[in-house]
């Protein structure tokens, strides 16, 4: 608890300082946790050599794993700012490409369901797109110290963000699909192999949620792909791809699972395209292939 009151002492300080000085504190931090955390540059290292193969280059590890400390201190940032700034002043950063996607879909009148990932600045996507676009409904998953759990989602008030615990979720996520409202999920996470259905994704066998490919054949909502990027870590650019259209047959199995894999293929192709934003910081492939981060994965 005193661990607690000590950090909203400090972020008061760091929210005093000229945003300038306090976005290179962040980065200061970033670079002084890839010099001193060898557990999760490992975790990288293995995660890029599964994926590209044991020959991928030297330099591009680096380069993703400097990138990968660096993503998440700017969402740490992001979300501390979004405790003070206005929605006003946090969207003089922000533009939205291809919004005429976003409005075929809300003419529908249809629940809407985001298809998203951990990729980029996926805090700040998604709070603006709930406070300028579109109302959403989130899953998260509880963490063991309760202060700070109040801390992250007391501040998604103010982006008209509502939320579930991921443990009894079903709930909540029925009752916004009902009222014809809309869900972000982030489709990249590690998933039990007792919730998931194994489809392709960057390249591998694996395990993925199905919750997106159910609830949008249930509702008939729309499944629209966003993620944000960047080119200078300062604007950003929220971005909608085509609406995933499954399939819908007497076969319900198999149209879940090509939804599925609709969305996976979808997000394999942008992590391909522009790999490092993708939060590779994250075990995703422990449980099917436990054994890639157990191995000496140093140089």
């Amino acid at each position: 608890m005193i661990g607690f009151y000590l950090f909203l002492l400090l972020e008061k300080i760091l929210m005093l300082l000229p945003q300038k000085i306090r976005r290179i504190f962040f980065l200061g931090l970033a670079h002084f946790a890839y010099l001193v955390s060898k557990r999760y540059k490992n975790v990288v290292r293995a995660n890029l050599k599964f994926v590209y193969g044991k020959d991928v280059s030297e330099e591009f590890i680096q380069k993703t794993t400097k990138y990968a400390f660096k993503l998440l201190l700017l969402n740490f940032l992001h979300t501390m700012e979004g405790r003070y700034y206005s929605v006003e002043k946090i969207a003089k950063k922000i533009t939205f490409k291809n919004e005429h996607i976003l409005q075929a879909a809300q003419a529908k009148k249809k629940p809407i369901i985001f298809v998203t990932a951990h990729y980029g600045a996926w805090e700040l996507a998604g709070s603006m797109l709930s406070a300028l676009k579109e109302p959403v409904l989130i899953v998260y998953k509880k963490m063991k110290n309760p202060l700070f759990e109040k801390y992250l989602l007391s501040t998604r008030k103010k982006f008209r963000i509502s939320y579930v615990e991921r443990h009894g979720a079903t709930k909540g996520m029925l009752k916004q699909m009902r009222s014809g409202g809309a869900i972000a999920i982030l489709i990249d996470t590690n998933v039990n192999s007792k919730e998931s259905i194994i489809v392709d994704f960057l390249g591998k066998p694996i395990g993925q949620i199905q919750t997106t490919a159910y609830f949008a054949r249930k509702f008939d909502a729309s499944l629209i792909p966003v993620l944000v990027h960047t080119d200078d870590d300062e604007n950003y650019t929220i971005e909608f791809s085509e609406e995933i259209i499954p399939p819908k047959t007497d076969n319900a199995t198999e149209d879940i699972r090509i939804s599925t894999q609709m969305q996976t293929e979808w997000l394999t192709k942008k992590i391909f395209k522009s790999p490092e934003p993708w939060f590779w910081l994250h075990r995703r492939f422990k449980e099917e292939y436990p054994e890639i981060y157990t191995t000496n994965t140093s140089k």
